[in-house]
């Protein structure tokens, strides 16, 4: 996606746009996306960073990569994920670290608390400049391919009961509460942001979700606040309450955030609306269906709904030459379910869509499905910079395996491997 094409004369900040680039989930180079990186990290820490392999790695690794003492790697790192710049979790006796990409990333984790060490009003600005006015970032992140990042929770309350089809475990955003190992509720980075720019709506700020490792370890540097399901139960149970769309992780399994969205604030449903042919979120395996009888053309719905899906159209009532009813756009609906609740008729009902869409079974599916929609498996099975490459290649050979032979016969043209073409054969 011209991820290659840097500006010159920025150094490190370059190496670091290089390596962000090398997951599938990157950063376009740009002025402004070298002045947010400078404001979060140094130009020694850019350099560092840029050498830090895509899997997790140890204090120990990070040393020999820097070839500085463990003690200060060490320092460097516990530094970093005390910003979270880097996110870190226990693995027995060591701890290991990653860094995360841009979005959903440390893009968010520096504007999901209010800090002293950090000038937010400036990243605040700059962020939304490098979503919205460049549109390369926000383009490539939500537009590219034909697996997204991020995917809508049903309403579970709107269900019809009984006739619909069965709603299963990892489409309720409640379950992914209730099976969570750790939950961390942090500021919404979306309207924290728009806060600063004074164009935020009123819509609850302290109802951002992480989940198991990665709210570990926002909550142990301070950026998430731990909490309980039933906490976050009740939070979700507001957000529904408020018209707020649950937007997750595009994964089946260990979610590792969920966001409560407005239309106005949430660049993914910004993007939903900018990109809507592009099917930039994943949507839910529902529809809303509008009874013509009941609908009285009071446009709640079409208020409610946060990508304009809804429209008013004559009801072709002979007898009310004005009378109006809502319309779906079926291209456009997120079915979230948003609009059922709104209407006091009773007059739409969510009903399920004609075939199931597919949600990637884990995160790191979901990555692969997403390097070969890019053209970037290799980088992402070539991670030559650690010593756990052939983890890393074992992993990700591992869910090309359980793609469907069109997609193995992809991701095989982009690694243009004779091993990986004799591993499929004999699979």
């Amino acid at each position: 996606m011209g991820h290659t094409l840097l500006p010159p004369g920025h150094g490190a900040y370059e190496r670091l746009v290089q390596r962000l680039n090398r997951f599938p989930q990157g950063a376009p180079p740009s002025e402004r996306l070298f002045q947010i990186l400078r404001l979060l990290v140094s130009e020694e820490e850019a350099g560092l960073l840029a050498q830090v392999p895509i899997r997790p790695f140890t204090a120990g690794r990070a040393a020999a990569l820097w070839r500085l003492p463990e003690a200060r790697a060490r320092q460097v790192l516990e530094g970093l994920a005390d910003r979270a710049m880097l996110l870190d979790f226990p693995d027995g006796d060591e701890t290991r670290y990653v860094l995360p990409p841009p979005m959903a990333g440390f893009f968010e984790f520096s504007m999901m608390r209010v800090r002293g060490d950090l000038d937010q009003q400036a990243l605040a600005e700059l962020y939304y400049e490098y979503i919205n006015a460049d549109e390369a970032f926000c383009r490539d992140l939500f537009a590219t391919g034909q697996t997204q990042l991020g995917r809508v929770f049903v309403d579970e309350t709107v269900l019809p009961p009984g006739n619909s089809r069965v709603v299963l475990d990892y489409e309720r955003a409640s379950e992914v509460v209730r099976s969570a190992k750790a939950i961390g509720i942090s500021a919404c980075y979306c309207r924290h942001k728009m806060q600063r720019k004074g164009r935020a709506c009123d819509a609850p700020m302290d109802i951002c979700m992480t989940f198991g490792s990665c709210a570990d370890s926002l909550a142990r540097h301070h950026v998430a606040r731990r909490v309980e399901a039933a906490e976050c139960l009740d939070l979700l149970a507001q957000a529904r309450e408020r018209g707020l769309v649950q937007f997750g992780e595009n994964v089946r399994e260990q979610v590792s955030f969920i966001c409560n969205c407005c239309g106005c604030c949430c660049e993914a449903l910004i993007a939903a609306r900018r990109f809507a042919f592009m099917n930039p979120v994943h949507t839910t395996n529902y529809l809303p269906e509008v009874d013509t009888e009941h609908c009285n053309g009071c446009g709640k719905c079409l208020d409610a709904c946060p990508v304009e899906a809804l429209g008013l159209v004559s009801a072709h009532d002979p007898h009310r030459r004005v009378a109006r009813t809502a319309q779906l756009r079926e291209d456009r609906c997120l079915g979230c379910g948003v609009c059922v609740r709104t209407c006091a008729k009773e007059a739409i009902r969510l009903k399920p869509r004609p075939g199931r869409v597919l949600t990637p079974v884990n995160t790191a599916h979901r990555t692969v499905l997403m390097a070969m929609e890019r053209g970037r498996l290799a980088e992402l099975l070539v991670d030559g910079q650690t010593s756990h490459g052939h983890r890393a290649a074992a992993a990700i050979l591992g869910a090309v395996l359980k793609l469907p032979p069109l997609k193995q016969a992809l991701a095989s043209k982009q690694l243009k491997s004779r091993y990986l073409d004799r591993l499929l054969a004999g699979y």
